[in-house]
């Protein structure tokens, strides 16, 4: 028999009742003063079942990176290498059960859920065709796929169906965050639609934002954090009482905005620092400083909305979705704990929201899926 999916409503916590006080940091206070002035927050339903399940016995490993594409197909890029000879007992040799097999490393999802493409596959296709440890996911205007590899310092530029165009970066060869022409450790993708510049958040071994030309790969410019020069030579303590750090710790996403700025979320750095496209520093937010481990500040998400209104930074130490008033950067609420369970959150690696307001989130880890919330007030 058919079971009718269920709508679970979470919604987003504004920290209205008093005995939470006693155990929330920072943020939460902070997210309690901005309650009043922030009366259509938007609120957020977990839908179960969304997506569908997947053809061929495919199953994901952890989540790197997920993306709304202009058609509101949500694309989605996992690692099959984190799958156990258990999850994957029919691709072993000789098969070790009927279920299951790796999807491929690159899946289209339509609205409602249905897969609708899938490729690149590891196991078959040469290094220098297809990239290993895929992170960083995005579709630019011209329907073009850019992927990073974070592990092998690339970012590879793709045709929809999975035909590789342009490469910046070379495998395995890394020269440090001041470095024109190769990565290190890219981890975020944004391409400007009204330049086709392509801004490359590069943090998991160097600690900067990079430019380049979207047609040619040609360098443009870069910079660290506070938009000063990076250095590579630079150690933080992390000390949550003490002042930010000077230098990113983990730039790992960036998005851009209607109105020109840049978003970073500096991951082991608990900060969203913001920046005209030129580089020039404008502010930032510190989230959950007390944060150790991975840090808290993920990847993050813009509202559809014309202005704009709404900032989502995804959580993967906490487990949860931060949301704030993008104007001033307040903290006006959350969703999301950690669990297995619908809704709740094993490290959430990968967002991104839809031309409705709807959220997806991808878990890395051993969380390896994509939840859908969708957007129910605000």
């Amino acid at each position: 028999m058919q079971r009718s999916p269920r709508i679970l409503p979470i919604g987003v916590i504004l920290f209205a009742a008093p005995f939470l006080g006693s155990c929330m940091g920072a943020e939460d206070s902070e997210a309690t003063r901005a309650r009043d002035a922030s009366g259509d927050v938007p609120t957020f339903t977990v839908d179960p079942s969304w997506p569908l399940e997947m053809p061929d016995k495919w199953i994901m490993g952890a989540v790197t990176a997920v993306f709304v594409d202009a058609q509101d197909h949500v694309w989605v890029t996992h690692l099959p290498e984190t799958l156990t000879p258990e999850e994957i007992s029919a691709a072993q040799d000789p098969p070790l059960g009927t279920c299951c097999v790796p999807a491929p490393v690159v899946i289209e999802f339509d609205a409602q859920g249905n897969v609708v493409q899938g490729w690149g596959d590891p196991a078959t296709q040469d290094i220098s065709e297809f990239p290993r440890n895929a992170h960083g996911l995005f579709i630019d205007h011209n329907d073009f796929v850019w992927i990073g590899t974070f592990r092998h310092h690339r970012v590879m530029k793709f045709t929809r169906s999975g035909e590789l165009v342009m490469q910046i970066g070379e495998y395995e060869v890394t020269g440090g965050s001041n470095d024109e022409s190769l990565l290190g450790g890219p981890s975020g993708i944004w391409v400007d639609p009204s330049t086709n510049e392509v801004f490359i958040s590069d943090g998991y071994s160097n600690r900067r934002v990079i430019v380049f030309d979207g047609e040619t790969g040609a360098y443009l410019r870069h910079w660290g954090a506070y938009g000063e020069r990076p250095d590579d030579t630079y150690r933080s303590n992390r000390d949550p009482d003490g002042p930010a750090p000077r230098q990113f710790s983990t730039p790992h996403g960036l998005i851009g905005s209607n109105d020109g700025l840049i978003y970073v979320a500096d991951r082991r750095g608990n900060r969203i620092q913001v920046f005209q496209q030129s580089g020039e520093f404008v502010t930032e937010k510190i989230i959950a400083p007390e944060t150790r481990s991975s840090g808290s500040a993920f990847v993050v998400g813009l509202s559809p909305d014309a202005d704009q209104e709404w900032l989502y930074l995804a959580d993967g130490t906490n487990h949860k979705v931060w949301v704030l008033r993008r104007s001033d950067l307040e903290v006006v609420g959350e969703f999301g704990r950690g669990g297995r369970q619908v809704g709740q959150f094993l490290r959430p690696h990968g967002m991104s929201v839809d031309s409705q307001g709807n959220i997806y989130v991808g878990e890395a880890s051993t969380g390896r899926r994509v939840q859908k919330f969708t957007v129910t007030g605000g």
